[in-house]
């Protein structure tokens, strides 16, 4: 009759679709398609304190990129020295005038903060580099052929952890002289070890994956598997090293500078303005707080911006 119901059995049918595939739900196809890549950023946007230090680190990037733009209008010349002046400006503590106070040459601090964020900002990003590019070859060629390659450079790996790292670093500057790119190439030199070694372990995992065997099966030459097939699914824990050796080079070039091996004193710097306040510490205190403050946030943001990171790569996270 027309109007009986379709039975149980007929409701279980399966229904024809014209040999058109149903459409799946948003979710689940935006899942088929998803990348390490994309499974790590997403995890990460679900980071807020990622992404405050994300947000702060290129804040303090575009300000000290940006400073010859407008800081000395607003603040002056953080190196100029007015000698008719000098008595009047030296040593004001925090004001309208001078938002973070004068030194004891008259030069406005947040002045002297803003271009030394760029002197330490390019010394952390050139030494890491240095140290990744170090890092990432030794690393590759000594888990990827093992035997006595990886004998050989993982000694050497050891002969530098064996020395004290900032003594070391003291020594290499007494050789090459202080300056901006020597202090970068002194802080590669030393913190290559750590990436060969981080490195080294995750070719060691990846490169007996079998989509490594089957290239070598299907005739791949040795640098095409090690640059197309293991290098690419072995760097994510590189990147998060390297977040968080931006901030630890930061410090090292702060502490440099402080011991007065590291960036020349005519160079603002934020190890250079606290190797000049260890005198004025008691009289003007904001001299001292003020770069520590910058060190401080800085490196901060780096080390959770790190963190962030680590989780979002985590592939044992993924949903």
């Amino acid at each position: 009759m027309a109007n009986e119901t379709p039975s149980q059995d007929t409701a279980k049918m399966p229904i024809d679709t014209g040999g058109v595939a149903p459409e799946l739900p948003i979710e689940e196809a935006a899942g088929k398609g998803r990348t390490l890549w994309a499974d790590a950023w997403r995890r990460l946007r679900r980071n807020k304190l990622a992404l405050v230090a994300m947000g702060w680190i290129i804040f303090v990037a575009l300000i000290a990129i940006t400073a010859d733009l407008w800081a000395p209008k607003l603040l002056g010349d953080p190196t100029f020295i007015d000698t008719t002046t000098v008595a009047q400006r030296s040593l004001k503590p925090p004001s309208t005038a001078h938002v973070f106070g004068t030194d004891k040459l008259g030069r406005d601090i947040l002045c002297r903060i803003i271009y030394g964020a760029r002197i330490s900002l390019l010394v952390a990003v050139l030494a890491v580099a240095m140290m990744v590019i170090l890092g990432l070859l030794i690393g590759a060629v000594a888990g990827y052929y093992g035997g006595w390659w990886d004998a050989v450079l993982m000694r050497l790996a050891d002969i530098f952890y064996a020395f004290p790292y900032v003594l070391f670093a003291i020594v290499l500057l007494a050789l090459m002289g202080p300056g901006v790119l020597n202090v970068c190439i002194t802080i590669g030199i030393l913190g290559w070890p750590s990436i060969a070694r981080v490195f080294r372990a995750s070719v060691l995992s990846v490169k007996e994956n079998e989509y490594v065997d089957a290239a070598r099966a299907l005739g791949a030459s040795t640098w095409r598997v090690m640059f197309r097939h293991v290098g690419p699914n072995a760097i994510a824990p590189m990147i998060v090293y390297a977040t968080m050796g931006v901030g630890a080079a930061i410090l090292t070039e702060a502490a440099l500078s402080f011991l007065g091996m590291g960036v020349p004193l005519g160079q603002p710097s934020w190890g250079g303005m606290l190797n000049e306040v260890r005198s004025y510490m008691v009289v003007a205190p904001w001299m001292m707080a003020f770069p520590g403050l910058a060190i401080l946030t800085t490196v901060l943001a780096f080390v959770l911006l790190g963190d962030g990171l680590r989780d979002a790569f985590d592939v044992r996270l993924k949903e």
